[in-house]
C-alpha cells in the first residue's frame, strides 16, 4: 500500500456577488504519495552523529590526559588544560579545513598531512603520560583513543568527499583564480586611488604653501588662456565609484560641475546622470 501525507495547496476560483465577479484564493487540501524513506541518507547522518561523539569523547580524553602531565611543571592548572586542548583542536580543525576541500584532492592534502602530523604529537603526548605515571601499557591503549577518533572521521569524510574529474577540476581552478584576480584588484584599485589622492594634496599643499597656482591647473587662468583644450586632467585609474571619481577630481583641483561632470562619465560611468554627481559634488564639498 502506497503511503501519501496530505498537504494544503490554493488555487483562485471566480466569485460572483450581484453580478459581479472576482478572482478569490480557494484552498484545499490534497493527498500525495509520500516519498520511501532514505535509509542510505539515514545511516550516513547516524555515522556522522557518532563520528562527531567520538570526536568530542576523543577531545575530553586528550585533555584530560595531556592537561594532568603539563600540570606536572605548570603553576596554573587552568593553563595546562588550556594547552592541552590545543593538541586535538588542532588535527580536529585540519579535518574541517579537508572536508572544505572535499571536491578538491589537491587542496585538501596538506591539511590532511596537517592533521596527521598533529595527531601524531597528541597521541604521543598521552603515551608520555602514561609513562611517566608508571602506567605505559595504559598510556599507549589511551593513546588510540585519539587514533580511533581520527580514523573514523577519515573514514566519514572520504565517504562524504566528490572529487572532481581533471577536466572539470581544470574549470573550476580557472573560474576559482579568475574570481581571485577580480576581487585582489578591488583592493590594488583602492590603494592606487588612495596613492593619487595623496600625490594630489601633496601637490596642492606645496603649491599652496609657495603661493604659485599649480601647473596646468584647470582653474588657472594662464591655463585657460594657453591650451583650454589641453588642461591637465586627473589619472584615470580605471573603473571607480561615481563618489570615488568626484573625490578624485576636487582632489586635483576641479570643481566645476561640468568638468567634474565630463571627469565622472570619462572614469566611472559614461551614463552617470548629471544630478547624481551634483549630489554627490555638494555631499563633498559640505564634507571638506
Amino acid at each position: 500500500m502506497t503511503r501519501t501525507r496530505t498537504v494544503e495547496r490554493s488555487r483562485l476560483v471566480p466569485h460572483t456577488i450581484d453580478g459581479t465577479t472576482h478572482l478569490v484564493l480557494d484552498r484545499y487540501k490534497v493527498d500525495v504519495p509520500q516519498p520511501p524513506r532514505d535509509w542510505d541518507r539515514v545511516v550516513l547522518t547516524g555515522v556522522t552523529a557518532a563520528a562527531a561523539m567520538i570526536g568530542v569523547a576523543s577531545v575530553l580524553w586528550s585533555t584530560a590526559s595531556i592537561g594532568s602531565l603539563l600540570d606536572l611543571v605548570v603553576p596554573l592548572t587552568a593553563a595546562a588544560y588550556a594547552a592541552a586542548l590545543v593538541f586535538d583542536l588542532v588535527w580536529l580543525s585540519c579535518m574541517a579545513l579537508e572536508w572544505l576541500a572535499r571536491y578538491d584532492q589537491e587542496r585538501a592534502a596538506l591539511p590532511r598531512r596537517a592533521g596527521y602530523m598533529a595527531l601524531g604529537i597528541a597521541m604521543g603526548a598521552v603515551g608520555a603520560h602514561g609513562w611517566i605515571s608508571g602506567e605505559f601499557a595504559i598510556g599507549c591503549v589511551a593513546a588510540t583513543v585519539s587514533g580511533l577518533a581520527k580514523v573514523m572521521w577519515t573514514v566519514v569524510l572520504r565517504h562524504h568527499a566528490k572529487p572532481l574529474d581533471s577536466h572539470t577540476q581544470q574549470w573550476v581552478d580557472a573560474e576559482r583564480a579568475k574570481a581571485g584576480g577580480r576581487l585582489a584588484m578591488v583592493s590594488v584599485r583602492r590603494e592606487l586611488t588612495r596613492a593619487e589622492q595623496a600625490v594630489a594634496a601633496e601637490r596642492a599643499a606645496i603649491s599652496g604653501a609657495s603661493g604659485e597656482a599649480p601647473e596646468n591647473d584647470p582653474e588657472s587662468p594662464e591655463g585657460k588662456e594657453e591650451a583650454p583644450d589641453e588642461q591637465q586632467q586627473p589619472p584615470a585609474t580605471g573603473p571607480m565609484t561615481i563618489a570615488d571619481a568626484v573625490r578624485m577630481a576636487l582632489s586635483c583641483g576641479i570643481s566645476d560641475p561640468e568638468k567634474v561632470l565630463r571627469y565622472v562619465r570619462q572614469v566611472a560611468d559614461a551614463n552617470a546622470k548629471e544630478e547624481s554627481v551634483l549630489r554627490t559634488l555638494r555631499m563633498e564639498r559640505k564634507a571638506a
